[in-house]
């Protein structure tokens, strides 16, 4: 069955739920877009076949979709948010769903009184993070204590190591320090720099300790598109530990056995079934496989195809894409790890509206 979403917004990251659809045309179709500005948003679906609105309002009562997509700038997320709840229309919106603790009560105030509202953290369904929580929480390391990570911003972040974890709404201690050094300027959405340049490299050093469990988050943004700054990830169970893409476990206390995490794609060398990514292995399992192959896309994309699949799903009665409490309490965390930076002194969390839900979920 197709699902049919509307999109409310015409910034850069809507690029990527118009080639999810376009890549998906027998499971995704774009009901249409509203935009405030439509000549930006005609500049934007050049050569997809969308009808452009002026409102929200407009696009619903014309298009009638499954649900609408909210992918505007933060401060005009929460009012859209709540106008498309009051016309009764599933929302997957965009990362984060608020700014403010106090905009996040308002939104979980609307979904205890029944609206539907998903989130598009997409990180955990990255191919290459999706293997390696699947990975994680096989038993293979047993109880995971610590995760390192250095991928991804804030509360993206934040989300998997949550997630790694195994963490729901339990009660943190966050300290954090921002650090600049120097770097050689990197690409940008907008492309190539022009010429060398050495620039500043913002860095947020963020530790979230548990009690029983430790997350440091390390992030500087030229990690998205830099060719020098990679990403890096460390995952320490009782039994055994996973450092980017290399797995080590005991299979007795005397035995080691080491697995690298390999992708399997169609294409390179010569193979002629196609361009596109088929899963990854490590050891004899499969621990990805794609879910929108033969389709071309990168890593990204398959992340956002996935989500919007699975938000298809959860309207049509199944499970939750990303819930709205996961969402405020990884947005929570991130706040508190800029209040630890700003102050230098360690900042305690504290049970929220939505701590309930996300507990009865983790």
């Amino acid at each position: 069955m197709t699902a049919r979403f509307g999109i409310v917004g015409a910034g850069w990251r809507v690029n990527w739920f118009l080639r999810a659809a376009r890549a998906l045309p027998d499971r995704l179709q774009i009901a249409g877009l509203a935009a405030r500005r439509p000549q930006r948003a005609f500049d934007l679906v050049a050569g997809y076949d969308v009808n452009i609105y002026r409102s929200p309002t407009e696009m619903i009562a014309a298009e009638v979709p499954d649900f609408v997509v909210t992918s505007v700038s933060l401060p005009a997320n929460p009012p859209i948010i709540r106008q498309l709840v009051e016309q009764d229309m599933p929302v997957l919106s965009e990362t984060p769903p608020a700014t403010t603790v106090e905009e996040m009560i308002e939104l979980w105030a609307l979904q205890e009184q029944g609206a539907r509202i998903q989130v598009a953290e997409q990180y955990h369904r990255q191919p290459h993070h999706a293997a390696r929580l699947a990975f994680a929480h096989s038993g293979r390391l047993g109880r995971i204590s610590q995760v390192q990570l250095s991928a991804c911003h804030g509360y993206h972040g934040i989300s998997l190591i949550r997630r790694f974890l195994g963490i729901g709404a339990e009660q943190a201690t966050v300290t954090a320090r921002r650090f600049t050094s120097p770097i050689v300027q990197s690409p940008g959405r907008d492309g190539l720099p022009p010429a060398e340049k050495i620039v500043g490299s913002d860095q947020l050093l963020a530790t979230f300790d548990f009690g029983d469990r430790l997350g440091i988050l390390d992030f500087t943004p030229d990690q998205y598109f830099s060719y020098i700054r990679g990403q890096r990830l460390l995952v320490r169970g009782e039994r055994g530990e996973i450092i980017d893409n290399q797995a080590v476990y005991l299979q007795d206390y005397l035995t080691p056995i080491r697995v690298p995490f390999t992708r399997h794609s169609a294409g390179p060398d010569g193979n002629l079934e196609g361009n596109y990514l088929k899963g990854i292995q490590a050891g004899e399992h499969w621990w990805y496989r794609n879910p929108t192959l033969p389709a071309e896309l990168t890593d990204d994309e398959i992340a956002v195809a996935d989500l919007l699949l699975r938000m298809a799903d959860y309207v049509r009665g199944g499970e939750e894409a990303y819930s709205l409490a996961e969402a405020c309490q990884d947005r929570y965390l991130d706040i508190l790890a800029a209040q630890a930076a700003d102050t230098g002194q360690p900042v305690h969390s504290q049970h929220q509206p939505w701590s309930n839900a996300l507990s009865a979920q983790s």
